[in-house]
C-alpha cells in the first residue's frame, strides 16, 4: 500500500480502509472526523507506549476506527471573494449584519463561553515553560505550553494511582473530572476554523490488535479531549504508514522530515498524537517595501537579516527592571507579545524574573495588575525570522513531579490495558515563522514508552536587535508557543 493510499483512506472515513465501531449517544460527538488540509503550522504530541514483552509480526490490512471525534462547525469569515462590493462605511466588505456576517459571528461566539480556561493554567504555563526554556544557551529555543498541556491530560486519562496524580498536580487539579471539564473548555477556547484564522487541535490514540484495551476510556478522551482511537498491527510497515499520513495531514506536510522517523515496534501497545495547528494575519501588516537589510546581535555574533518596521499608534508599551515589551495583533483575536532583555540581562534570567512572567502570562488577561505600561506611538522594527529546536522534556518532566510513568515498576496503564508500560522517550520539536504577513508555527512533542484609542504623544522606540522573548497567544490569551531567539539565522 502506497502512503497516498492510506492518506486517502484516512481522508475517506467512510471507506474502505476505515471500519467505526459506533459509540452510541454522548454528551459530546464522536463521530466522523473532519480532517483539515491544513497549510501551515501544526504542532504534534505523540505518545507512544510499549509493553515490556511481546511482539506482534505480520502486515497491516485494515485500519479500525473505534471512535472518532469531530469537530465543531464554523461559518465562514466573510470576504469580498464572497461577491461583496465593498462600501464607503464597510472597506472590507464584511457587510455587518449580512447573513454571511452574522453566521459567521454566531458560530464564534458558541466558543465565548470557554474563553479564559486556561486562566487556571497559570502556573502550569510559568514552571514548565521556565523549566523547560532555562537549557536555551546559544541556542533558540521554542516550546507550546498548550499542546504539552493536552498531551500530559490525555496520558492523565488513561493512567491511574501516583502515576496519574503526579500528572495532575503538575497541571494544577485535584481530580481527573476537573481535569476532563478543564480540557474540554480549553480545547474549544482555543479552536478557529473559519478561513481567517487556523486553530485547530486534534488528538489520536493509535491502538494494537492484539491487545485488550478499554473502550470505555476510549470513549472518554474522545468525549473530552477530542480524540480519535484506530487499531491495527502494531510494528507493521503499512500501519507505520498510516500513523505518518494522519499526522502529515493534520501537520499539512510541514513536519515530514521528522513524522518519517516515527515507527512502531512489534513491541508498542499503544502511541496517542495530540496535535495544534495555527495560522493568522497582523492586523497591521508591514509594508514589504519598507522591509530593509540590518544587523542582529546574536549570541553567536553579529548576523545579517532582513527587518520589518512601522509604527504601531494604538497599542501598548510595557516595561519592567530588566526588560521592555509590546505585542502586535493577530486578526480575529490573538497577539503575539515580544519580551526585549534590557543591555546586559540575558533572556535566560527573564525566566526567572517575576515582572516579566507576570507579563508573559497574567496581565494581558487583567491588565490592571501591571503597572508599568503606556500607550505611546511605537516605532516596531522586528526581523523576520524562521526558529525551531528540539527538547528532551525527560528530565524536566522529572524535575516537575512526574516521575512514575517513567518506572514500569511504579507506573499504572490500568485505565487503558493491563500491560506493564513505561515511558522511555520525551522529544518537543517546534518551529514558528513570521514574514510581513503573519506568523505559522509548528511543532511536536514524542513520548515514546518502551515494555518496561487615539495616539499620545508619547514616542519609544522598540528594536529587537538582540536575543528576545516571543509568546503567540490564542483568541483568548493562551499561550499557544513561548520562544527564545537568539539567532534569527
Amino acid at each position: 500500500m502506497k502512503k497516498t493510499d492510506i492518506a486517502d483512506a484516512l481522508g475517506s472515513v467512510d471507506e474502505k480502509y476505515i471500519a467505526e465501531s459506533a459509540p452510541g449517544k454522548n454528551k459530546r460527538k464522536t463521530v466522523a472526523i473532519k480532517w483539515p488540509a491544513v497549510v501551515a503550522a501544526m504542532i504534534v504530541a505523540a505518545i507512544g507506549i510499549t509493553a515490556l514483552f511481546g511482539t506482534n509480526t505480520g502486515l497491516l490490512v485494515e485500519v479500525n476506527a473505534i471512535y472518532r471525534a469531530e469537530y465543531p462547525e464554523m461559518a465562514k469569515f466573510p470576504t469580498l471573494a464572497d461577491g461583496y462590493e465593498p462600501r464607503d462605511d464597510d472597506p472590507y466588505g464584511l457587510y455587518v449584519g449580512s447573513d454571511l456576517y452574522n453566521a459567521w459571528e454566531e458560530s464564534r461566539r458558541a466558543h465565548f463561553p470557554y474563553y479564559h480556561a486556561s486562566d487556571a493554567l497559570e502556573e502550569f504555563f510559568k514552571s514548565t515553560t521556565a523549566e523547560f526554556l532555562s537549557g536555551a544557551g546559544k541556542e533558540n529555543v521554542v516550546y507550546s505550553p498548550v499542546n504539552v498541556y493536552m498531551a500530559l491530560a490525555v496520558l492523565a486519562e488513561i493512567t491511574d494511582g501516583s502515576s496519574r496524580k503526579q500528572i495532575l498536580d503538575l497541571i494544577g487539579v485535584d481530580t481527573i473530572e476537573e481535569l476532563r471539564e478543564q480540557a474540554y473548555a480549553v480545547w474549544n477556547a482555543n479552536y478557529f476554523n473559519d478561513g481567517a484564522v487556523t486553530s485547530i487541535l486534534a488528538n489520536s490514540i493509535w491502538l494494537d490488535d492484539d491487545i485488550e484495551y478499554n473502550k470505555e476510556t476510549l470513549k472518554t478522551v474522545a468525549e473530552n479531549y477530542y480524540t480519535s482511537s484506530f487499531s491495527g498491527n502494531m510494528g507493521s510497515d503499512n500501519y507505520n504508514e498510516a500513523l505518518h499520513a494522519w499526522l502529515n495531514e493534520q501537520t499539512g506536510g510541514l513536519l515530514t522530515d521528522h513524522v518519517d522517523d516515527l515507527k512502531f515496534s512489534p513491541r508498542t501497545v499503544l502511541a496517542i498524537a495530540s496535535t495544534i495547528y495555527y495560522n493568522a494575519k497582523w492586523v497591521n501588516k508591514f509594508e514589504k517595501s519598507d522591509t530593509f537589510e540590518g544587523v542582529f546581535n546574536s549570541a553567536k555574533g553579529k548576523t545579517s537579516c532582513e527587518y520589518m518596521k512601522q509604527t504601531l499608534l494604538n497599542e501598548t508599551y510595557y516595561w519592567g527592571n530588566n526588560f521592555s515589551a509590546a505585542s502586535m495583533k493577530i486578526e480575529n483575536g490573538g497577539k503575539m507579545l515580544f519580551i526585549l532583555p534590557d543591555e546586559n540581562v540575558s533572556v535566560k534570567e527573564l525566566l526567572t524574573d517575576a515582572q516579566a512572567m507576570e507579563l508573559m502570562f497574567s496581565p494581558e488577561k487583567y491588565p490592571e495588575k501591571y503597572e508599568n505600561q503606556s500607550n505611546p506611538q511605537i516605532h516596531f522594527t522586528m526581523p523576520k525570522f524562521d526558529v525551531s529546536s528540539k527538547l528532551d522534556l525527560i528530565g524536566g518532566l522529572k524535575d516537575l513531579g512526574v516521575k512514575d510513568v517513567f518506572n514500569s515498576f511504579k507506573s499504572d496503564f490500568s485505565p487503558i490495558v493491563d500491560e506493564n508500560v513505561a515511558i522511555g522517550k520525551v522529544e518537543h520539536t517546534v518551529r514558528v515563522v513570521t514574514d510581513e504577513d503573519g506568523v505559522t508555527a509548528t511543532a511536536y512533542t514524542i513520548i515514546m514508552g518502551l515494555g518496561w484609542g487615539g495616539p499620545s504623544d508619547e514616542e519609544v522606540d522598540f528594536t529587537l536587535d538582540r536575543p528576545f522573548i516571543f509568546v503567540l497567544k490564542g483568541n483568548d490569551e493562551t499561550p499557544l508557543f513561548v520562544g527564545i531567539v537568539n539567532d534569527v539565522r
